[in-house]
């Protein structure tokens, strides 16, 4: 029963890596059609604010799933690999992403502490993962 559930997982694993494969492709080609529709208009090759702030957030979300696809490939299709500091690291890409992005016109202080704290928390349980971790693991 356990061999069928492991084998269960890995057809699992498999089709969320095809499927994350396939929704990178798709985020690409958006970036990319986003990027020639902006700069086609006039006036040409200039973006304002709004539109490189959602560039800059069209990147990050392609190069968030990069490493998602990354994970799943080289994490989950490991046995006996933890998981627990990739999904940190990624985590802490993705509030990363929110910062990089984010409007400080429109978003009130307690936003910003909220955010702050999410970003101490993940860095300081990242780090606490990263120092149990046996010495020959670490590259």
């Amino acid at each position: 029963m356990l061999s069928l559930l492991k084998k269960y997982e890995q057809i699992m694993i498999q089709v969320v890596m095809v499927m994350m494969a396939i929704v990178l492709a798709l985020c690409t080609i958006d970036l990319g059609w986003t990027i020639l529709k902006d700069i086609s208009k006039p006036p040409y090759f200039i973006l304002d604010i709004e539109e490189l702030l959602e560039l800059f957030g069209l990147f990050m979300l392609v190069i968030i799933g990069i490493e998602l696809l990354e994970t799943i490939m080289k994490t989950y299709s490991t046995p006996g690999q933890q998981h627990h500091e990739v999904v940190l690291s990624v985590a802490i890409i993705a509030i990363s992403r929110k910062i990089i992005i984010l409007d400080m016109k429109t978003v009130d202080s307690m936003s910003l502490i909220g955010i702050a704290a999410i970003t101490i928390a993940l860095t300081i349980g990242y780090a606490f993962v990263r120092a149990k971790r046996p010495k020959q693991q670490i590259k």
